[in-house]
């Protein structure tokens, strides 16, 4: 992929960014912060814009962070659900192996 440069708006500020990552993408992502930054600035007033934009880093950090650990869980409650399954199909498995080995009687031929 090329780079391209995209020019996205955030705080009033504009900046250039050099990125192999669609345009549309980029500019979703700088859509997020200037969101995040408008949100931050009511919450938090401050004309130190480094700041608002440190607090916002660590917001949006926290997010993913949050979103990993989710994730994680996630991913062990379905490893958990998929091991369970797989000890009920051997056990299902190990019954009609069973079944297969008992011997049986045939019913006795009448005799002639």
């Amino acid at each position: 992929m090329t780079n391209r440069v995209v020019l996205i708006d955030i705080a009033g500020q504009q900046f250039p960014i050099r990125s192999s990552l669609d345009e549309k993408y980029v500019t979703a992502l700088a859509s997020y912060v200037e969101q995040k930054m408008a949100t931050a600035a009511m919450t938090a007033p401050t004309s130190d814009t480094v700041g608002l934009a440190i607090l916002v880093a660590l917001n949006i950090a926290d997010e993913l962070f949050r979103t990993r650990d989710q994730q994680s869980v996630a991913r062990g409650e379905l490893n958990d659900r998929a091991l369970r399954l797989e000890h009920l199909v051997d056990d299902v498995l190990a019954q009609v192996a069973a079944a297969k080995a008992v011997p049986r009687l045939d019913h006795p031929r009448s005799a002639g």
